[in-house]
């Protein structure tokens, strides 16, 4: 990674922020982007603490579509190159879908899925034209499974995998390298941020989430991948780690114990957790 130039969406914390200063242990050159500008100057501080060379606060409104060809020249310009892309940013849900206002759906396929879509078609001619390079897609265990109160989120990580399992397929003969990572619970806010069904931010975390793995764990089984040549990963323990085995090798019985799950209260659990 020394002297190669990283762009980490996302990166303001949890596992972006994570990754970021593990990158920036290996000497990378880091763009870190996202929109609270005052925690990606924290981060930015913490990696050329952690020997990155340089670093490029690039802040940008995922969803501002017709920015981002001006914003990926500006990335590509900084270093004359992006040799990786990590496109990490999104937000979650917990909402039945019955009870979900289709503002939600709109909001969370528009940042987690269209968003991480426009960002690399802007860049993939640029990567193949400079010989390839390297693709993190940060989906999640929610990505390979139908997950309750995760609709949304479960569509656009879906949607993700599909998107880049293709580019993969299009272009690693010509040097691109992409990685698709399917976290499970990672200490994070991403519960805390997460949507509720009329759209407000929930502001509360979950168990699951607080007892989660570190992100500076996540972050090290990601590049630990990335370093032997992975194409995917599943980063998770317990339960979550055998809901990507279970899909592909008997999803009925995935299938009966989400089901199980939503019976036994899962549902009125996490409500009870907000209040």
């Amino acid at each position: 990674m020394t002297n190669k130039c990283w762009w980490i969406t996302g990166a303001s914390s949890g596992i972006g922020a994570a990754l970021a200063r593990a990158l920036a242990a290996r000497g990378a050159f880091l763009i870190l982007s996202g929109r609270d500008v005052a925690a990606l100057e924290s981060v930015a501080h913490q990696c050329r603490d952690d020997g990155a060379p340089d670093t490029l606060i690039l802040p940008f409104e995922a969803t501002d579509y017709a920015a981002l060809p001006a914003i990926a020249q500006q990335a590509w310009a900084w270093r004359g190159q992006v040799d990786g892309l990590i496109n990490n940013a999104g937000i979650s849900q917990r909402s039945l879908a019955v009870e979900t206002d289709f503002s939600v759906y709109e909001k969370i396929i528009a940042v987690d899925l269209l968003a991480p879509i426009a960002l690399t078609q802007q860049l993939l001619p640029q990567m193949l034209g400079a010989g390839g390079g390297h693709i993190i897609a940060i989906s999640s265990v929610a990505g390979m499974a139908g997950i309750p109160l995760r609709s949304a989120y479960c569509a656009a990580k879906h949607g993700l995998i599909g998107y880049h399992d293709s580019v993969r397929a299009e272009n690693e003969h010509m040097g691109l390298k992409v990685l698709v990572v399917a976290p499970g619970s990672v200490r994070t806010n991403v519960s805390r941020n997460a949507l509720s069904a009329d759209g407000n931010v929930r502001g509360q975390s979950d168990k699951a989430i607080d007892n989660g793995l570190p992100p500076e764990e996540a972050a090290r089984q990601i590049l630990t991948a990335l370093d032997e040549g992975k194409r995917e990963i599943v980063v998770a323990e317990g339960m979550e780690a055998e809901i990507p085995a279970l899909r592909r090798s008997d999803p009925d019985a995935l299938f009966d114990r989400m089901n199980a799950m939503v019976q036994a209260g899962y549902a009125r659990q996490m409500a009870a957790t907000e209040s």
